[in-house]
């Protein structure tokens, strides 16, 4: 039973992640804002970590099964 829930939790970390990842990077290639009010270095490096840190976490997941 708790494999279930390590995939689920693995699969919506991992669509999360890689779903900013290509929202990030679209918005960077049509240079526009990641984050209003905020430098675009500053919010699309705090847009990457995020990205990475759920795609790892996503990982994670699935090693545990």
């Amino acid at each position: 039973m708790e494999s279930g829930s390590a995939i689920f939790a693995g699969a919506v970390f991992a669509l999360f992640g890689a779903g900013l990842a290509v929202w990030t990077a679209t918005r960077l290639r049509q240079r526009l804002p990641v984050a209003h009010g905020v430098r675009p270095a500053v919010s699309a490096t705090i847009a990457g970590v995020a990205a990475l840190a759920a795609l790892a976490a996503g990982a994670w997941c699935f090693t545990q099964l």
